[in-house]
Parts: structure tokens; sequence; C-alpha cells
């Protein structure tokens, strides 16, 4: 009886195959229990650290909620005014300074590039910075003045929207 496989092509061909049944017999086996189980491993042990973080949390903010009933309040200066309070050194600190009436985006925009940030800032400008300012924003002689942004600055620093709104509104 003659070989099926005679030439050496053919040979080259069986064995060809064989050892890409070999790579596909080892692709295909269940070999990856070892890090299905390291896997769920890890995650049991996230789940275990999440739930002692948050029972950690959970007893400080106990903690902290007894400790504000035992301990006054601390005094507050008396140049602070309600809003007006520092929040942050990543620019969380800025207020919304185009609700001043006269205040653009553009002038807004700018004067966040001068520094000029928050309504004390605009309230605390005496008339000379005026004067500067306005000549750094290219408005006419007066313009602040005019517009009333120191006044409306302290009403908006102040929490005052209702009287700020009639007057300026």
């Amino acid at each position: 009886m003659p070989l099926p496989f005679e030439t050496a092509t053919q040979f080259a061909a069986l064995g060809l195959t064989l050892v890409a049944g070999w790579f596909l017999g080892l692709a295909s086996r269940s070999g990856g229990a070892k890090w299905r189980e390291r896997y769920q491993d890890e995650e049991l042990e996230h789940a275990r650290t999440r739930d002692e973080a948050e029972e950690r949390i959970r007893a400080l903010q106990a903690e902290v909620k007894a400790l504000r009933g035992q301990v006054p309040a601390p005094p507050v200066a008396a140049d602070d005014k309600p809003g007006a309070a520092w929040r942050g050194w990543f620019g969380w600190g800025r207020d919304n300074l185009v609700r001043i009436k006269g205040i653009d985006d553009a002038q807004a925009k700018r004067l966040n590039e001068l520094g000029i940030k928050t309504y004390r800032e605009i309230e605390k400008m005496a008339p000379a910075d005026e004067a500067a300012l306005e000549q750094r924003l290219e408005l006419p002689a007066g313009t602040i003045a005019e517009q009333g942004w120191r006044e409306q600055a302290a009403l908006l620093a102040a929490g005052n929207e209702h009287a700020h709104a009639e007057k300026f509104g």
C-alpha cells in the first residue's frame, strides 16, 4: 500500500499542519485558570480595601461631627464678608466678574490675566488704581467710576444679589 504522502513538499505540509494544531491546542486549553484565580483574588483584595476605606471615612465623618459640636466656631474677622472667602489655589477662587455691569467676557478674561479675579479686589481699588486699570483695558477715563464697578463688586461680594439687581439690573 502506497503512502498518501510521497514528496518532500507533502511531508513539509504535514509537519506544518501538526505544528499548527499543536499551537492551536496550547492556545485553547484551560491553562488560564491560574490567571483567572489571581484576577479574582485581586478583585477581592480591592473590594476589601475599598470597604475598609469607606468604613474609615464614615468613622472620620462621625468624629468630625462630634468635634464640631464640642469646639466653638472660629471668630470671623471684621473685614470678612459672606461670599468673599478664599476658595483655593488653582483658580477656583475666581468670582464671575461678568456679573458686574460694564464688564464683558473679554474684559473679565483680561482682568483675570492682570490678577484681578474677585469682587473684593475690585471693591478695594483706589481711584489711582482705577485710572491705571482703565488704561490697561483701553477704556475711556472715568468709565469704572461712572459704571460703579466698586459699588457693584461690594454688593456682589456681600451676597446682596437683590440690591445689585435693583440698582444695576
